[in-house]
């Protein structure tokens, strides 16, 4: 069954909204790219954050960042709310990537009840913070939903594997629509595990560059409305293919051959009926290290010959979203099919594990 991403809203280092995001992708810039410190004890990194303030979420059991940025989302898209109203509560599942979820909170909590010698945990601490189904049960109360809600959490992957989570749940007609996509938040703890891996960049991260040393990290959300086709009626884009493989080469490193990133691609190719020619943009994953791009570049060869489509990674622009990376990066897919700059698109994700997923939108 084809289905269609029939709206989206996306916000990252890149800016707030579509129309801020696809204007900093086009211009090269990005105004929520900044050097931060004090996450890392005496380091100072580079990263995306969301620029401006985020709306307030006063539950305690939602108050997290993550959650945040999927408020600034529904607050500025009203499709996602509208899918309950066309197809009933029943009918509208949700389906997000994350990683992180409210450990930053959660970390803030346990520093707080460790330096007061412990006994009763804190009265703003809440065992959802570190719950990873929690943003998408937030998202589903939020516009009324009563279909399936869960989180796909497998790394860098999660969100692009959230499509094809998403895809099957109406193919198989458990809904009609599905609010998909993904969403991470700044997190202290995320941040000191690259660092102790040694990943980080020590400036601005350049991805696919001879001297590139390392990521940047980020934050970010970008959500879409997930339909039938034929109940679209020709609204937004196709999401025509996803792919998706696991080599487990490595618990944090990739195969230096990228076996799995190949066939995730060639995959996914398969699935949307297209042939590496019918491809003029490749958003790759991208991460600005020696060992991610030198794989990623070999794989693309393979699949694509020597002449290759379009290809970039945008994570020099939004930094790396984690576990809502794949989704930032589809939305500027999806936002340069819609401006006419592009034809049909393929979007790569491979992650820790040897998790990876590709997506084609035309």
């Amino acid at each position: 069954m084809s289905v269609r991403l029939t709206s989206l809203f996306t916000a990252s280092a890149l800016g707030v909204g579509n129309d801020a995001s696809l204007a900093s992708c086009l211009a090269g810039e990005a105004p929520g790219m900044r050097e931060i410190e004090g996450d890392i004890p005496g380091r100072r990194i580079w990263f995306g954050c969301v620029p401006g303030e985020l709306p307030e979420v006063r539950e305690p059991r939602w108050n997290m960042r993550t959650n945040r940025l999927v408020q600034l989302a529904l607050d500025s898209e009203g499709a996602f709310a509208d899918l309950v109203r066309r197809y009933g509560a029943d009918r509208v599942g949700v389906v997000l990537g994350s990683s992180n979820t409210g450990i930053d909170e959660a970390q803030g909590c346990i520093d707080r009840w460790l330096s007061s010698g412990g006994g009763v945990p804190p009265a703003d601490f809440d065992f959802s913070m570190i719950e990873l189904g929690t943003p998408s049960l937030f998202l589903r109360e939020r516009i009324g939903a009563k279909g399936p809600a869960y989180t796909v959490s497998t790394a860098c992957s999660s969100a692009t594997k959230a499509f094809g989570s998403a895809r099957r749940l109406i193919e198989r007609g458990v809904c009609d629509a599905v609010v998909t996509g993904g969403v991470d938040g700044r997190c202290r703890f995320a941040m000191n595990g690259f660092h102790a891996l040694g990943a980080l960049s020590e400036g601005r991260c350049r991805p696919l560059a001879d001297d590139r040393d390392g990521i940047n990290l980020g934050e970010g959300v970008a959500l879409f409305a997930m339909e039938r086709a034929d109940a679209a009626d020709g609204a937004g884009v196709a999401l025509l293919g996803v792919g998706e493989t696991s080599d487990a080469y490595h618990a944090t490193a990739p195969d230096p051959e990228g076996r799995g990133a190949e066939a995730s691609m060639r995959a996914a190719l398969a699935d949307a009926g297209l042939g590496p020619q019918d491809i003029d943009y490749v958003n790759l994953h991208g991460t600005g290290t020696q060992a991610n791009d030198a794989m990623e570049m070999k794989a693309l060869r393979r699949v694509f010959g020597e002449d290759l489509p379009r290809h970039e990674s945008t994570k020099r622009l939004t930094g790396h979203c984690l576990g809502a990376a794949g989704a930032v990066e589809a939305a500027v897919c999806a936002l340069l099919l819609r401006a006419g700059r592009v034809r049909a698109a393929l979007s790569n994700s491979f992650a820790f594990g040897g998790s990876n997923a590709s997506v084609v939108l035309a």
